[in-house]
């Protein structure tokens, strides 16, 4: 299976360490890279590339070491934040350019593919000086993809694009992801992540701080706090009902029903239904108020 493999990975400049033993698979489906700015995303990511080398730990991507490995550019799409792209040439003529250094057997076709793809067909001929920032992200896509990689790397790909631009390419990478390849990309702006990928991996200063579905790891954190929001037949007296109880830290009566602040996940959701039975009340509705990313993330940062 492709995977991309860091193993108790680290990677210091000097006495600045960007990224402190990092362990992580990533396998086929589409896999978020959260973390706040400066939090060694990109470094992770320039790693994976093969243009840094792990200073301690070990990297594969398909099964193979990526630094000094240039033969992993064969299986590894890559589209970076702050790399530099000649702008005097057109889309088509940047991306033909790539096609031939894969040599690609048809590199015009294999360009006209790609540009299709994310959709810039229509400014293919134009020079991409005159590309708004969003089309030059979807131009450096389409690079990335012309030679059909099992491994797609994006860091922050979504800069610069309109609502329209970014639910697009939200559906273009989900739609490989669930043909089978690898998709990783990195974002501080919790709404891509949340979105379009249900596997996270976040990184807070350097190290793993959680990983897997967001939703799962905030149900992990019992000794946070947890925000329900719930309906009842009669609010006012379930509210007065979980007063004090062990598991409920606040009880606030709104116009929507409900807000409780829980302790403890588990318990309060158990205790929640044998309450309602015993009082006579019927549960009408019962949702989370803070499962958002955001939330997440927030108490993954928290000191």
């Amino acid at each position: 299976m492709t995977t991309i493999e860091l193993d108790h990975v680290s990677r210091w400049y000097g006495n600045v360490v960007a990224v402190n033993d990092v362990s992580m698979t990533v396998g086929p489906g589409v896999t978020g890279l959260l973390g706040p700015n400066g939090a060694g995303k990109s470094t992770i990511l320039h790693m994976i590339a093969g243009f840094l080398e792990p200073s301690r730990g070990t990297l594969a991507v398909a099964g193979s070491a990526s630094w000094r490995n240039p033969d992993i550019l064969r299986k590894l799409g890559l589209v970076l934040d702050r790399d530099t792209v000649y702008t005097f040439l057109t889309g088509a003529a940047f991306v033909t350019a790539i096609a031939r250094l894969h040599e690609l057997p048809d590199p015009e076709a294999a360009a006209r593919r790609a540009i299709g793809i994310v959709e810039m067909a229509d400014a293919q001929d134009r020079r991409i000086s005159t590309y708004s920032k969003g089309m030059l992200q979807r131009i450096k896509v389409a690079a990335a993809l012309v030679h059909d990689p099992e491994i797609i790397v994006l860091d922050e790909p979504f800069n610069g694009m309109d609502p329209r631009q970014r639910l697009q390419m939200m559906d273009l990478l989900n739609a490989m992801g669930q043909q089978g390849r690898v998709i990783l990309f990195s974002s501080h702006i919790l709404e891509e992540v949340e979105r379009l990928s249900g596997t996270i991996q976040v990184i807070v200063g350097g190290r793993l701080a959680a990983s897997g579905d967001f939703r799962a790891i905030r149900r992990l954190m019992t000794s946070r706090p947890h925000v329900f929001l719930v309906r009842s037949s009669d609010d006012r007296l379930l509210g007065s009902a979980l007063i004090g109880r062990p598991a409920v830290t606040g009880v606030e009566l709104t116009g929507r029903g409900l807000q409780v602040r829980a302790s403890d996940y588990g318990t309060f959701t158990r205790e929640l239904a044998g309450l309602t039975r015993a009082e006579g009340i019927r549960l009408r509705e019962l949702l989370p108020a803070d499962e958002s990313l955001e939330s997440v993330f927030a108490y993954l940062i928290a000191p």
